[in-house]
């Protein structure tokens, strides 16, 4: 089956491409590349949006994270609760600051954090007494929002902070509130293939809180103070480009539709494939952005060479938990610590999933994978 794109940026592009050259054109006249008008109305739309406040941009979904736990003093002997089941940036953000990550098992079926092995992870090293429990970083992996009234509930009853990670999820509704609404900050990836993109790296940061909103702009720009010479704090740079924000801006409105097209899609695989692989769980109250659509399966290798072969193309998210990985090792458990993460690495694979995929092209994707499992 030729033609069939695991994302279709081509496609997005062409819809909107009068759109897009008219909003680069207006940085271009305009000159201010960095933080110009075209970051501030973004910012403004993107608040509007998710419902808060205070959205804050930045450089990349990394630097999304990075900034909260800098800006909640988070550094050497603290820990940060994260799940295993995720992507590097996620852990990686933990120790760039100097914190060390306390990795957590994570649900079979949604792929989202396990609150009872959280709770468990949180007592256990406070018993232990090596590392000072200071924040959880939840995943709303593959854009299905995780359990967020039971992590706020959690996270107060520690007195620990709380940063969602929303790289893939944003869009996704959990009990009608907006991804970027569900905890006291939320951090999101406008990387290109995300369900709201831009051309290059990019983030954001979300948040009702006043003064934090204060605190991550000056850490945004290397913790400047009143002027960008006085240096009230260490920082980052960590800005986004007027280029990037101005092509946001043009994609923000056509965002309910993709995702709209993108529930569509899910729902044609749902039903095509529910009596041959794991189809991912729906969840009554949650809403996914669907970044990925996620099956699981043990007969993985067979699905793939024949989906190899039809030229349709498939991936996996991830093949090997944070855990285990090796420059993660002195902060895990080891192999059998986190047993559910260790088994659907080698269970999941994500199918093509974006907005612009014909239903027939889904339906001859699932009668493939049909056949390699028959």
């Amino acid at each position: 089956m030729s033609g069939v794109s695991f994302v279709d940026l081509k496609t997005q592009y062409a819809r909107l491409k009068p759109q897009i050259a008219e909003a680069i054109q207006e940085v271009l006249d305009d000159g201010r590349y960095i933080l110009g008008p075209a970051v501030t109305k973004l910012e403004s739309e993107l608040a509007e949006y998710c419902g808060v406040r205070h959205a804050i941009s930045c450089s990349s979904g990394t630097d999304a994270i990075i900034m909260p736990l800098i800006a909640y003093g988070i550094g050497p002997g603290d820990a940060v609760f994260v799940p295993s089941f995720t992507f590097t940036a996620s852990a990686e953000a933990i120790i760039l600051v100097g914190a060390s990550p306390v990795f957590v098992d994570v649900e079979a079926d949604s792929f989202n954090i396990d609150l009872a092995d959280l709770e468990a992870k949180v007592a256990a090293t406070r018993a232990e007494g090596k590392l000072t429990p200071k924040a959880i970083l939840g995943v709303d992996l593959f854009g299905l929002p995780a359990d967020w009234d039971e992590i706020n509930a959690l996270a107060q009853r520690e007195n620990v902070n709380l940063i969602d990670d929303a790289a893939q999820s944003f869009g996704g509704v959990y009990d009608g509130k907006r991804v970027g609404a569900l905890a006291p900050v939320s951090s999101t990836s406008f990387f290109p293939a995300k369900p709201l993109g831009c051309y290059g790296d990019g983030g954001a940061i979300t948040t009702d809180d006043d003064e934090l909103a204060e605190l991550l702009k000056s850490i945004r720009v290397h913790g400047q103070g009143a002027d960008r010479y006085e240096i009230a704090r260490i920082g980052i740079n960590g800005r986004l480009d007027s280029i990037q924000a101005a092509i946001l801006s043009v994609k923000l409105p056509i965002l309910e539709d993709e995702l709209s097209a993108r529930d569509h899609l899910a729902s044609v695989y749902d039903e095509e494939l529910m009596d041959t692989v794991t189809i991912p769980k729906r969840i009554p109250g949650r809403q996914s952005a669907w970044a990925q659509y996620t099956i699981k399966t043990d007969r993985r290798a067979d699905i793939q060479a024949a989906l190899n072969e039809s030229g349709i193309p498939s991936a996996i998210y991830y093949p090997k938990p944070m855990h285990l990985q090796a420059p993660y090792l002195p902060y895990g458990g080891g192999e059998g610590s986190l047993p559910v993460s260790e088994t659907i690495c080698h269970q999941v694979m994500s199918l093509p999933m974006h907005p612009y995929l014909p239903d027939e092209d889904a339906r001859r994707i699932a009668e493939v994978i049909r056949k390699a499992v028959a």
